[in-house]
């Protein structure tokens, strides 16, 4: 048994501990994206929470409102910044969401929360996904390697909602840190190998 009260005393505790430690980073960020993306150094989007509730998660914003000529927004591809795509790897882009966690809206851990058109395509096992918070992390984010299938993330998340539990919770945060922090590290490495060759 895992009360819900307990996770969110655990979600208030580590959101606000890695909101102070990292308020440096978070400040700096801000500033430079501040300037770079024209005063909106947020990427501010509507998600389905808890029970289907919608709410607003915050990002730090990676992508440019490039335009073609007719208006409409570039894609993706063209409009990821060299910065955001640093970030997406080693997931900074994702460090306001500890707002959405203070706030209640989310979860560290939890089912990633999908966009609100994808509501009417879900049956009823799918649903499920939104017995809980939706999270910063989850099952199906530390085995992306095992799925290959959007039927496949939802087994993972459903998986998870009839499994949590206070150790599981950590599991999860633990092999999210690795995940991020592997990237980093090869980064070093790379760098260093570069830099020997000079």
């Amino acid at each position: 048994m895992y009360p819900s009260l307990l996770k969110r005393f655990l979600d208030l505790i580590i959101a606000t501990i890695n909101l102070v430690v990292l308020a440096p980073l978070f400040v700096i960020i801000t500033i430079i994206l501040f300037v770079a993306n024209d005063g909106e150094p947020f990427f501010i989007q509507k998600r389905p929470g808890k029970n289907g509730k919608i709410f607003h998660i915050i990002k730090f914003k990676t992508m440019t409102n490039q335009k073609d000529t007719n208006g409409n927004l570039l894609p993706d591809s063209k409009r990821l910044t060299k910065w955001g795509c640093f970030a997406r790897r080693i997931s900074l882009d994702e460090i306001p969401q500890l707002l959405n966690v203070i706030r209640g809206d989310m979860s560290i851990v939890g089912p990633r929360p999908l966009l609100p058109e994808y509501l009417p395509l879900y049956n009823e096992t799918q649903k499920r996904r939104h017995e809980v918070k939706p999270g910063m992390t989850g099952w199906a984010q530390v085995n992306k390697e095992n799925i290959n299938s959007w039927g496949k993330k939802f087994e993972y998340d459903l998986w998870y909602i009839e499994n949590k539990n206070i150790l599981l919770d950590l599991i999860i945060v633990f092999l999210t840190l690795k995940k991020v922090l592997i990237p980093l590290k090869n980064n070093n490495s790379t760098s260093e190998s570069f830099n020997g060759k000079n």
